[in-house]
């Protein structure tokens, strides 16, 4: 089930358009990364996809019909989000939360059955929250709360993820481990992926497309590897990067005022000292 923006435009009530004419068509199965720096509309993007906010102009389509076309019950069924992690109110378990996940497929004062059961059974085991399933989120730390709100997106089984930060709070095995699972989806599950991301090196690795907004409301957006390069990077995030391959991809690297320049250290004109081998006496 793939997703087309056309001309999209977006303000907050009197300020200046945020995000300006956007277009772009993300076929059933692709993975997009958007991209940008604080303000750029990264996350207003994602709200518009999701039917949380409405466009000021343009239209989104899903499966070739208009977004607001769908009622609420019947978009849950097609888009499930994953928001930047908050601290809630109420003390719900992990298993409770993403049990909330199945409420679409469910009649007004029906109960879960097998296969609501087997989806958040799985849901749980795939993003490693089972074993602390019983415990109220007001007792789980910030990553492990945002793994169990990706569970619970997993276990709505909707052909398109939206996912703002999804990494965010966690380590770095899990954060790969979060990446891993979401390609999985892709590949094996025909999944539509559209993750806002701070992490370019990670997206790199993982998307097969990708969104680069500016903060004046340009955008770039095609393949990871030609919108990320360095010139891009430097320009629309204002800082220099060192650049360097590893395997098949290209890896950036922000540099400040500071950066070291010892031996073995990157300087900041992108070059790498290596050491000598020390004087033989």
């Amino acid at each position: 089930m793939g997703i087309e923006v056309e001309n999209l435009c977006f303000a907050y009530k009197s300020q200046a358009e945020i995000l300006k004419n956007i277009s772009f068509r993300l076929d059933e199965g692709s993975f997009l990364s958007i991209a940008g720096p604080n303000g750029s509309g990264k996350t207003t993007l994602l709200n518009l996809l999701s039917g949380l906010l409405k466009s000021t102009a343009g239209a989104v389509k899903i499966d070739d019909c208009l977004l607001q076309s769908y009622s609420i019950r019947h978009l849950a069924k097609k888009v499930a989000v994953v928001r930047q992690e908050f601290v809630p109110i109420f003390e719900f378990s992990a298993m409770q939360i993403v049990s909330m996940a199945r409420s679409p497929y469910l009649g007004t004062f029906a109960f879960e059955g097998e296969t609501d059961q087997k989806a958040i059974a799985d849901a749980l085991e795939m993003t490693d929250t089972a074993r602390f399933a019983e415990r109220t989120l007001n007792h789980l730390s910030g990553g492990e709360r945002q793994r169990v709100f990706i569970a619970r997106a997993l276990a709505q089984n909707t052909p398109i993820l939206l996912l703002d930060e999804p990494t965010s709070f966690l380590d770095i095995k899990h954060q790969v481990g979060i990446y891993d699972l979401l390609k999985r989806m892709q590949r094996e599950y025909g999944k539509t992926i559209v993750a806002v991301t701070h992490d370019i090196n990670l997206t790199i690795q993982y998307a097969d497309e990708a969104l680069l907004l500016e903060a004046g409301g340009n955008y770039h957006i095609g393949k990871t590897s030609d919108v990320f390069s360095l010139k891009q990077i430097e320009k629309v995030f204002g800082v220099r990067t060192f650049t360097g391959k590893v395997g098949q991809e290209n890896f950036f690297l922000p540099l400040g005022k500071f950066a070291k320049s010892r031996e073995g250290c990157l300087t900041a004109d992108n070059q790498i000292i290596t050491p000598r081998p020390a004087d033989s006496k």
